[in-house]
């Protein structure tokens, strides 16, 4: 008897394995020039002190790319900008 070890989030219904790809975008600090990420030494992190503009130009960047069919996976923020990770389903190969 043949076993299946692939946890069911895995497979697709048919049983096959799910294949993504994945993507890193970078974007400069200038961006989002007014955004202020703070994270405590206790590991608590939170953006304060942000302008409207500068959500939305964040938010605009995260739906372009989810209407090109990537999901965010994460965003990491730092001193010279924003690094986000994304990935989204493989399309089946035709034969």
């Amino acid at each position: 008897m043949e076993r299946d070890f692939l946890p069911s989030p895995f497979r697709s219904k048919g049983g096959i394995m799910k294949r993504f790809e994945y993507e890193i975008t970078k974007h400069p600090a200038d961006t989002f020039n007014q955004v202020v990420y703070f994270c405590s030494e206790t590991g608590e992190c939170s953006i304060n002190e942000v302008p409207g503009d500068q959500t939305e130009i964040l938010a605009d960047t995260l739906n372009e790319r989810g209407n090109q069919g990537w999901e965010l996976v994460q965003i990491s923020f730092g001193k010279d900008g924003v690094m986000a990770f994304w990935k989204r389903k493989v399309k089946k190969k035709e034969k």
